[in-house]
């Protein structure tokens, strides 16, 4: 029998532009039965990230385009309601690209059981994508060793606050910049950082140089524009600069001009590069026994701000762009 759910469809490529209620439609549609290989599932959560916002807008080609009418693409967590796949029963629990729909009908293809004692939603957070972008881009790409300097732009959003703690756990200084004094309190009282500097203060330059006497070794750039200059201009000789996101771009919709103080890489004999985290995919489930290890010891902490209600899903998604989200940003249905 046919299965009536509820989906947001993509309505509109928000280039140039904030999103817009406008830009997702609400739509009732109609599950088929699972067939033989399939199951039904049930979504419990929704995890968002900034990159949504280039999917929708077609700029990332790492990644399919999005058309006009498609479900939109996002991660969750489902339960599994009914099952003619061997490889899951109903009741077990899984996660993975499901999108923006209350149920689904799934092969199971690139789905995972989840396997851990810690809170189910941790797979989306400091488990899932969010912890392992952190991971990997400060190990594989920044190369922290013991003693470096590691400043972070971004700090206090959910990549950000845990590469903080990482770099912590390496035997690394870490400095975070965040917007305002309540973020700011929070990465040195409860995210471990040795200091913070709020950007929305002005003199970001200054604050560096106060916080980073003795230049930054490694970069964990999730901003771009005017803040990744401030921080190539106190560079260190032989640092790495890690570029993650940019999210400061996201309300222009194009990509912006490169930093002025680019040249410092050469005068400090320093490197920049970008990653794609999916690059290291293979070796997500070690990072994740690794990443849950250092949550159980306590070394590492993680913060999750829960939305509630499908229909909020374009909201909360929205809360990424203004500053409102307080660590991994959920929606609970």
């Amino acid at each position: 029998m046919p299965f009536t759910t509820r989906q947001w469809l993509l309505n509109g490529h928000p280039r140039g532009r904030g999103i817009e209620d406008g830009d997702f439609k609400l739509v009732e549609t109609e599950l088929p039965d699972p067939r033989d290989g399939e199951m039904l599932l049930a979504t419990r959560y929704l995890g968002f990230d900034p990159a949504q916002k280039g999917w929708m807008e077609n700029i990332a080609d790492y990644v399919a385009p999005m058309q006009i009418g498609e479900v939109m693409r996002g991660s969750g967590i489902c339960e599994v309601l009914e099952s003619r796949n061997d490889a899951f029963k109903p009741g077990d629990m899984v996660f993975g690209t499901t999108g923006w729909t209350e149920h689904l009908v799934h092969n199971g293809h690139d789905l995972n059981k989840i396997e851990t004692d810690l809170p189910v939603t941790t797979v989306l957070s400091v488990l899932g994508t969010t912890g392992v972008t952190a991971y990997c881009g400060l190990f594989k790409v920044g190369n922290p060793v013991a003693g470096d300097t590691v400043l972070v732009s971004g700090a206090a959003g959910a990549t950000g606050s845990i590469v903080g703690q990482l770099a912590r756990i390496a035997g690394c200084r870490a400095v975070g910049i965040a917007g305002g004094p309540d973020k700011c309190r929070w990465l040195v009282e409860e995210a471990g950082y040795d200091a913070a500097i709020d950007y929305k203060a002005g003199g970001v330059g200054d604050q560096i140089k106060e916080h980073c006497p003795h230049g930054v070794d490694v970069i964990f750039d999730n901003i771009g524009g005017s803040i990744l200059d401030d921080m190539l201009a106190r560079i260190s000789t032989g640092a790495r600069v890690v570029i993650c996101g940019g999210i400061s771009r996201y309300e222009t919709g194009t990509l912006p001009a490169g930093p002025q103080n680019y040249f410092n890489l050469v005068f400090r004999r320093a490197s920049m590069a970008g990653f794609i985290v999916l690059d290291w995919a293979a070796e997500f489930p070690l990072i994740r026994k690794r990443l849950e290890g250092f949550v159980k010891d306590g070394r590492l902490s993680y913060r999750e701000d829960i939305q509630h209600g499908f229909e909020n899903a374009p909201e909360t998604l929205k809360r990424l762009f203004s500053g409102k989200n307080k660590g991994k940003q959920l929606l609970e249905l």
